[in-house]
């Protein structure tokens, strides 16, 4: 996979919670709105890498083949540039505090309320979202 297609997933994930969230299916919305910002992530990483390289240390490799928010936010060298951000955006730092607390454990939870979910939702793809921020490093 690359980058483009990370992206691409990202949009279709949302695109498929927007359809659950209008079906009142809310738990599966919230599923996968989490993994359209992890699949946004993963292109933010994958435009790092360079054509060729030879792949990095196993530390790195499982940094970012994996599922949490957080760690991932790490391994695409992103921290910096949040914390800079949600300073300056109350709206976004709200954001991500609802984003780092998705796991993909939840496809195992069910009794998501709509407003949980539509909050998520905002969350993710607001104006001050993190998938909305995140566009702009993929």
């Amino acid at each position: 996979m690359n980058r483009f297609d990370f992206q691409e997933l990202a949009e279709l994930r949302v695109k498929e919670a927007e359809a659950l969230l209008n079906q009142n299916y809310f738990d599966g919305a919230y599923y996968l709105l989490g993994y359209a910002v992890e699949c946004a992530f993963k292109a933010c990483i994958a435009k790092t890498t360079k054509e060729y390289d030879f792949p990095p240390d196993r530390k790195t490799v499982e940094a970012i083949y994996q599922h949490d928010p957080s760690k991932l936010l790490k391994a695409s060298g992103l921290e910096t540039e949040l914390k800079t951000q949600r300073q300056a955006n109350v709206a976004l730092d709200s954001s991500w505090k609802e984003v780092e607390k998705w796991s993909e454990q939840s496809r195992y939870q069910t009794g998501k309320s709509e407003a949980e979910a539509k909050d998520f939702y905002s969350a993710v793809v607001g104006t001050d979202g993190v998938l909305s921020w995140l566009k702009n490093y993929w």
